[in-house]
């Protein structure tokens, strides 16, 4: 039997996503200078995905 089309591995999905994870929102905080070592992980400001 062959694999349905719509299960795919994380690495073969390059669609925009509109939500990003908890560790991805912290890195682009990071890379946006907003975000300091030490800040909660918890009420998150809202940020873009970059992809």
């Amino acid at each position: 039997m062959s694999m349905h089309s719509s299960l795919k591995g994380a690495s073969q999905i390059r669609a925009k996503r509109n939500v990003l994870k908890r560790f991805e929102r912290i890195e682009v905080l990071k890379k946006e200078g907003k975000w300091k070592d030490g800040n909660r992980a918890y009420g998150l400001p809202k940020t873009k995905s970059e992809i």
